[in-house]
């Protein structure tokens, strides 16, 4: 916040809500920006928002007098103007929408014929930039929608909605994988093309904090978002930590046997010491956990008191990056660090850092990623909400141990059913780095330094391989298809001394990015919906077609009922195909559920080495990870048998590759033939602008309904662990009560008699819950086509747009604007 906007809030009344302003970061730039959604967020209250608002539609009045250049940027602005401002600005009237871009247009009409558009360009030749078509546009739907009648019924309502959420931005996640010095940081560095941006060299990743990097499309700062844990979890954490080394000195005085050290399966103590030692030093043992909750101890992180984000933010990446230090790393030997006297990673959930006008990141969000999740309870959901939103995985090691270092393949074992069936992730890129790196070289020659590399870089590609063809376990949630090795090299990237810049295959990462930012086109999207909503309008204000309505609609309603039966027969179908695999399941899991309950809670280890990690399983409800990063998860382990019934089907059901979708690509065959009708119908010709209308609903709806499957078959499918981890939390809870002479006995006797006497009920529990949300998905699909597609087929043609305005102009003009992205007329026009 700067002096310009506080002094603003004083002059008119309004200082109460200086604080909101300077906590969300406005400055004079932003001010200029703020649409109706923002001005309601920062003013809640009517009266003091309605001053606001005028005062602030006066002081760009004023601006647009003295100082065009200030309107000018602000209109640049990604957020909504307030519609009064909107008014007065862009459209004054029907006829001057835009007559200077209707000019252009029609300048642009013979280009009309160019190739068909594969990918969306920010200049496209004879054309437009899509940032200018987009701001056009928009500005048209805004008028538009400036123009609809104030009144209340089923037509002018549906309009004023969906004008208002023409705007989607489904983001593509890329989850970057990696242990401490393999190269994560200078990877995303040298992909994104930002030098410094996050740590890397000498400094140790803190394993516990998830670092999100975006694009900050609003201005030309480097910023980041730090997203604390709340006060109250903290509080709860630090019961836990207190509570596990009290219980681990009572248990080591109580423990008859001799204690073994067993560096592999660390009980945890040395990680809760570090995490209490960064944020506190080494007073806190000196205390309890209750006086470690004073405030006084926040002062320097309000926002955590206050559960808001801290927002930092600089003028270059390496600023940025000195000041992230203390809230993502544990420690640090780095000039950044040096002044650090307290580190706030053991309270960071998250941390996003956004880059200013990065194309790559437009509309992709790269998270570097800890291996498999968190012992905190709400950043380990975090970790798996994010990681189950995974589009693709990068998993990152050294090349020189590409194939034979466990933690990277150990980190795609843990964590594939969260990616795969639990997920929807399609790709997994296996980034070898440091490939430019080779002793002995002073006798080579360049080209031979050259083509040594590039003959160690395809051994390495051809080990990774064959050692993914061994994981039977990952491959049943992704084919082979789906797996790709990429040799890469920052430095030699950045430095392009030895190797050609396609040699480090950094290039080939950077457009795969951008073919992901292709895929999520949001000016074709929303041209395409405008376009839809403006047919909408001009056909049902028009008279022309009325005697015919009346036959379209009996063949299009017609037509939808044999549509939802084709969809309604592989649905059920696919239901009871999955009720006989759990069945199989079910009967498999009470067979063997007590043998792999042995495995884990009787590994081949002394007792006394597995006794704190036992009550690390219980206190934390069945799941452990262990100082090394592998994780012990009891409930998943009684889950196999059920998810190994129905891994096969599911990945069938619900494929997250290919392009024919769920339930064997019946949602994205589903059609009305509105194609055919436009084709071969001409005496359908007077309602050609309803059919384009229902034509691009019916992809609206597809695209709706793939969206929600994707979303809802993460629950379906982890749902299974869900309930066996609900049923087991009882004997968790009794469990880790148990102390004293023989409690590692006492606690597995606990564990094992629940198994076996629930054992008959959880497993056929855990697969009716399945079943149950498997049934409401299915019902959810089919309503939600039949309403959808009904209501539009009575909205186009049984509606009469009595006082709809008239949208002629508009509607060429997006129009125009779609055939341009498209790259080619348009069926309609070809035909008529």
């Amino acid at each position: 916040m700067d002096d310009f906007v506080r002094n603003k809030l004083t002059e008119w009344n309004l200082s109460k809500w200086t604080e909101t302003f300077k906590d969300q970061g406005i400055d004079k730039e932003s001010l200029y920006c703020l649409g109706d959604q923002e001005i309601a967020d920062l003013i809640p209250t009517v009266g003091p928002r309605s001053k606001f608002k005028k005062r602030l539609k006066l002081l760009k009045e004023e601006q647009n007098t003295t100082n065009p250049e200030t309107v000018e940027s602000s209109a640049q602005c990604k957020q909504e103007y307030e519609e009064e401002d909107v008014s007065a600005q862009v459209c004054p009237s029907t006829s001057d929408t835009s007559d200077k871009v209707k000019r252009k247009l029609d300048l642009q009409d013979e280009s009309s014929q160019s190739p068909a558009r594969k990918r969306p360009h920010d200049d496209i030749p004879g054309s437009y930039s899509e940032e200018i078509i987009l701001s056009d546009v928009k500005n048209i739907m805004r008028c538009v929608k400036q123009k609809l009648p104030n009144e209340d019924n089923k037509l002018n309502n549906f309009l004023k909605y969906n004008i208002r959420h023409l705007e989607t931005d489904k983001r593509e996640v890329v989850g970057v994988f990696g242990k401490t010095g393999a190269g994560k940081s200078s990877l995303i560095n040298a992909v994104i093309g930002v030098k410094n941006l996050l740590p890397s060299g000498s400094i140790s990743a803190c394993t516990t904090v998830m670092i999100k990097v975006e694009a900050n499309m609003h201005n030309s700062k480097y910023e980041a978002h730090i997203e604390f844990i709340t006060k109250e979890e903290w509080r709860d954490e630090m019961w836990s930590l207190f509570n596990f080394l009290q219980r681990n000195v009572d248990e080591e005085n109580d423990q008859e046997e001799d204690q073994e050290e067993d560096q592999e399966d660390d009980d945890g103590c040395e990680d809760t010491e570090e995490k209490l030692s960064a944020l506190y030093g080494e007073g806190w043992k000196n205390k309890s956990s209750e006086n470690l909750m004073d405030n006084r101890y926040f002062k320097e992180i309000p926002e955590f008191l206050q559960s808001k984000k801290k927002i930092l933010t600089c003028e270059s990446a390496k600023e940025l990056s000195a000041k992230c230090v203390k809230y993502t790393r544990s420690d640090s030997e780095d000039e950044d660090a040096k002044d650090v006297k307290r580190w706030y990673w053991p309270l960071v959930k998250c941390v996003t850092v956004k880059v200013p006008n990065n194309k790559l990141l437009q509309h992709v969000t790269l998270v570097d990623l800890p291996g498999n999740g968190d012992r905190n309870k709400s950043r380990d959901q975090m970790w798996k909400r994010v990681v189950e939103s995974c589009s693709t995985v990068w998993i990152v090691t050294d090349i020189n141990r590409a194939a034979s270092e466990k933690e990277p393949w150990d980190i795609l074992r843990d964590a594939s059913s969260h990616m795969g069936n639990g997920g929807e992730c399609q790709n997994i890129h296996f980034i070898c780095t440091k490939s430019d790196l080779i002793e002995d070289s002073d006798d080579l020659s360049a080209a031979g330094v050259r083509a040594f590399i590039l003959k160690k870089n395809e051994q390495a590609k051809k080990k990774v391989r064959q050692e993914f063809s061994k994981l039977n376990q990952v491959k049943k949630h992704f084919s082979d298809e789906c797996f790709k090795v990429f040799t890469v090299s920052s430095k030699e990237f950045l430095r392009k001394k030895r190797l050609q810049q396609d040699d480090t295959e950094i290039p080939k990462l950077q457009e795969f990015l951008q073919d992901l930012n292709d895929w999520h086109s949001e000016t074709l999207n929303y041209v395409s919906r405008a376009r839809g909503i403006l047919s909408l309008m001009h056909g049902a204000s028009r008279r022309e077609g009325a005697d015919i309505k009346t036959d379209v609609c009996k063949d299009l309603e017609e037509e939808l009922k044999q549509e939802l039966d084709k969809v309604r027969k592989p649905i059920e179908e696919t239901f009871q195909a999955f009720e006989k695999c759990l069945s199989e399941g079910v009967e498999k899991s009470k067979s063997s559920c007590e043998k792999d309950l042995k495995s884990v809670i009787h590994p081949n280890k002394s007792g006394s080495a597995f006794h704190s990690i036992l009550k690390c399983i219980v206190v934390n409800n069945g799941i452990h990870k262990t100082q090394k990063g592998t994780q012990i998860n009891l409930n998943m382990k009684l889950t196999s048998c059920l998810t190994d019934s129905i891994d096969e089907k599911f990945k069938e059901t619900f494929p997250n590759e290919g392009k024919r979708g769920p339930f064997k690509g019946v949602i994205n065959m589903f059609s009305l033939g509105i194609e055919k009708m436009i084709r071969e119908k001409r005496e359908y010709k007077d309602v050609t602008l309803q059919l384009i209308f229902l034509r691009i609903e019916e992809e609206k709806i597809k695209t709706k309904l793939n969206e929600i499957i994707r979303e809802r078959k993460k629950m379906i499918y982890s749902s299974l662990t869900t309930t066996i981890e609900n049923t087991m939390k009882e004997c968790y809870e009794e469990a880790k009560e148990i102390k004293g002479r023989d409690s590692l006995k006492n606690m597995r006797d606990t564990i094992v008699k629940h198994v076996h006497d629930s054992k008959n009920i959880m497993f056929e529990q855990a697969k009716d819950d399945m079943l149950n949300q498997l049934r409401d998905l299915m019902l959810e699909i089919l309503e939600t086509l039949e309403e959808t597609m009904q209501e539009s087929i009575e909205l186009s043609l049984k509606t009469e747009g009595v006082s709809i305005p008239d949208v002629t102009v508009e509607l060429e003009m997006v129009k125009n604007y779609y055939n341009e992205l498209m790259g080619s007329p348009d069926t309609e026009s070809l035909l008529w």
